[in-house]
C-alpha cells in the first residue's frame, strides 16, 4: 500500500477528470477557452470537488506558471482582517506571468471568515479586478455577505451520486491491488453518503486489514453493522427484553458508542424500507415517536443507558401490543 494520501494521489489534474459535477465543468472549460473568468464562488458540501475544480482551474488556465499566479489560503487558519489587507492586498495588486492577465487567489473554507474580513475583501475585489480573481470556496453560501455573493459567479456543487462514488473507488482499488467486495462498497456509500474525499479515506483505511467487505469498513471508522442495530430491535419486539439489553450494552461499553449514536443508528433502521422488522406501518410511527423522545432526554443530558434501556422496554411493550413475533 503507497503511503501517500490515495486523496491526494488521485485528485483530478484537470476539469474533464472530475466526478460528476458535468454543468460546472463544462461553464469552467468555457471560462478557460476564453481564457476570461469572473471571481468565483463555489459552495456545496464537503467532497464535492470545490477545491480540486478550483485547482484543476488554475492548472488549465496558467498551464506550467500555475504555481506562481496562483495564492491558496485556508480561512479557517487566516481569516482575519489583517490578513486580508495585509496578505491578500498584496498579492493581488502585483501583476501575473504569463498571458493571462490577472492571478487567481482561492481562499478556501471562506464562510469561516470574519464579517469584518468579508466587508474588506469586498473592496479589494473592486479596487483590484484588473491584476486578480477571486475563487472563494464555502460549504454554506449563506455564510458568506451578500454583496460578495453579488460580485461573484455562484456555483453550487451536489452530493455525488452513488454509482459516481462505487466506480471511482472501484478505479483506486484497482489501481492499488486492493480486493472490495460488493458489501464493502455499499458499507462505504452508506458511511460517505456522497462525500467522495470520506469515502476514499474510508477505502484506504481499510484497504490495511486486507480484503474490504462490510466488516471491515465498519470496523475501520468504529461503527457497528446494521445488522446489529436491527438484531437488538428484532429480540427488543419479540419481548426478548434481557437480550436485547445485553446487545445494547455491548455496544455501548466494548464498541464506546455514544447514546446519541445509537439511537441515531436506530432511527436510521426504522425508517429504512429496504429492512426487514416485519412490523405494520402503525408500528414504525409509534417507533420513531419513541426514538424521537429518547434522543431528546439523552441531549438534555439525561443518562444514555438508563434511557436506551427505557427505549428497548418501550419497543417490547410495543411488539406485544401488535402481537410481532
Amino acid at each position: 500500500m503507497s503511503e501517500a494520501l490515495w486523496v491526494e494521489k488521485y485528485r483530478p489534474k484537470v476539469l474533464r477528470e472530475m466526478v460528476n459535477q458535468e454543468e460546472i465543468v463544462s461553464r469552467l472549460e468555457q471560462f478557460v477557452k476564453a481564457k476570461a473568468i469572473p471571481h468565483l464562488l463555489f459552495a456545496g458540501p464537503p467532497g464535492t470537488g470545490k477545491t480540486t475544480a478550483a485547482l484543476a482551474l488554475a492548472r488549465e488556465l496558467y498551464g506550467e506558471h500555475w504555481r506562481e499566479n496562483v495564492l491558496e489560503l485556508n480561512a479557517s487558519d487566516e481569516r482575519g482582517i489583517q490578513t486580508i489587507r495585509l496578505r491578500v492586498k498584496d498579492y493581488a495588486r502585483t501583476m501575473a506571468l504569463g498571458d493571462v492577465p490577472y492571478k487567481l487567489i482561492i481562499l478556501d473554507e471562506a464562510d469561516n471568515m470574519t464579517s469584518d474580513a468579508q466587508q474588506a475583501l469586498r473592496r479589494i475585489m473592486e479596487l483590484y479586478s484588473r491584476t486578480a480573481r477571486f475563487c472563494l470556496i464555502a460549504n454554506y453560501v449563506s455564510k458568506i455577505i451578500e454583496p460578495i455573493q453579488s460580485r461573484c459567479a455562484v456555483f453550487r456543487f451536489q452530493p455525488l451520486e452513488r454509482e459516481d462514488v462505487i466506480e471511482r473507488l472501484k478505479f483506486i482499488a484497482e489501481k492499488e491491488g486492493v480486493k472490495v467486495t460488493e458489501s464493502g462498497l455499499e458499507a462505504i456509500w452508506e458511511i460517505s453518503k456522497g462525500d467522495l474525499r470520506r469515502a476514499i479515506n474510508t477505502l484506504q483505511a481499510a484497504s490495511a486489514l486486507g480484503t474490504v467487505d462490510a466488516k471491515t469498513v465498519y470496523r475501520v471508522v468504529g461503527r457497528v453493522t446494521p445488522e446489529e442495530i436491527r438484531e437488538m430491535l428484532l429480540l427488543a419486539l419479540k419481548g426478548r427484553f434481557i437480550e436485547a439489553r445485553e446487545c445494547l450494552r455491548e455496544l455501548l461499553i466494548t464498541y464506546g458508542l455514544s447514546g446519541i449514536d445509537v439511537i441515531k443508528m436506530i432511527h436510521s433502521e426504522i425508517m429504512n424500507p429496504k429492512i426487514k422488522l416485519e412490523i405494520p406501518d402503525e408500528a414504525r410511527v409509534e417507533l420513531a415517536d419513541i426514538a424521537g423522545e429518547i434522543n431528546f432526554r439523552m441531549v438534555e443530558g439525561a443518562d444514555e443507558e438508563i434511557q436506551l434501556s427505557a427505549f428497548l422496554a418501550k419497543v417490547a411493550l410495543l411488539g406485544r401490543k401488535y402481537r410481532i413475533g
